[in-house]
Formats: structure tokens, C-alpha cells, sequence
């Protein structure tokens, strides 16, 4: 009898992890589209060349890496890195864009692939291209709005396709 206690509390246990999980799967898939949303409005920024308001998708204390660089927040960055970088440039746009997004309970993992292709003003016909990726931790704040904590993003110039 005693085993068979244990095992009624077991299976109900199981059955409300079950029921638990299927309630929160809805919800997980809007925050998956919460979180690709918070990523795509910084891309979105990057290609209009203007950071104005972007602080609100981070975290006042978060980190951001670029290339074997530590950055600082993300407010030392803009002010002193990406905008003035964006200053230069007469266009940036993103292609083959792809985003991966994990969810851990208020944190999500997300990797993102991409190309991007700069055009700088003072050389219009050189234009610039990388594939690059990029790896970022968001939590979800008291409000229920994702914001990156940490970002990391690098990039090379891609290999020449080979020949057939």
C-alpha cells in the first residue's frame, strides 16, 4: 500500500508537469517571438543608422562584445562605438538572416547568422561585406519585456565560392 502511495503521488506529480508544460508552451512561443522581435528592432536601427531609443532593449547593466572587444554597456557602446561608426556609413543592410532562440524560464539564448554589406560615404563604390553571428542572453524584467543582458557579435569576409 505503501508503494502504491508513492506511486499515485508520482503519476499525479508527472501528470501535472505534463499539464504545466503544455499550458506554458503557447506562452513560450510568444516569448520566442518577444525575444526575435526585441532582436529585430536593434537590427532594424542598425540598418536605419540611428540608435536613438535602442537603449530600452538592454539591460542598464549589460555587456556587449564585438570582435574580440569588450565594448562595455550597451549605452558606452552606442555613444562611442556604433553611432559614431553609423556616422560614416551611407548604408547597412542585413541578408540571409537566421535566429535560433532558446528559452530557460526569464532568459533566452539567441544566436543569430546573418550577412551584412556596409556602404561608406567616403567610398560608395567599395562596399563592405561579412557574414557575421552573433550571441546574445536576454532576460525578460519585471514588466514582461525581454531586454539583452549580454551580446557578443563577430565577423570575417566570406570565402570565395568555390568553383564547380
Amino acid at each position: 500500500m505503501k508503494h502504491l502511495s508513492v506511486f499515485a503521488a508520482l503519476a499525479t506529480a508527472l501528470g501535472l508537469s505534463a499539464f504545466t508544460a503544455q499550458a506554458q508552451a503557447p506562452h513560450a512561443s510568444g516569448d520566442e517571438a518577444a525575444v526575435k522581435a526585441v532582436l529585430r528592432q536593434y537590427q532594424q536601427a542598425v540598418q536605419k543608422l540611428d540608435t536613438t531609443g535602442t537603449h530600452r532593449l538592454f539591460t542598464a547593466d549589460s555587456e556587449v562584445f564585438e570582435s574580440g572587444g569588450v565594448e562595455g554597456t550597451y549605452r558606452h557602446y552606442a555613444a562611442h562605438h556604433l553611432a559614431p561608426e553609423l556616422r560614416e556609413f551611407s548604408a547597412f543592410t542585413f541578408s540571409d538572416y537566421q535566429a535560433k532562440v532558446r528559452l530557460d524560464g526569464p532568459y533566452a539564448f539567441a544566436t543569430e547568422t546573418y550577412t551584412y554589406t556596409i556602404g561608406l560615404k567616403k567610398d560608395p563604390k567599395t562596399p563592405i561585406v561579412r557574414k557575421g553571428v552573433a550571441t546574445s542572453v536576454l532576460r525578460k524584467n519585471a514588466a514582461g519585456q525581454w531586454q539583452i543582458v549580454s551580446t557578443h557579435t563577430s565577423a570575417r569576409t566570406p570565402r570565395p565560392k568555390k568553383q564547380s
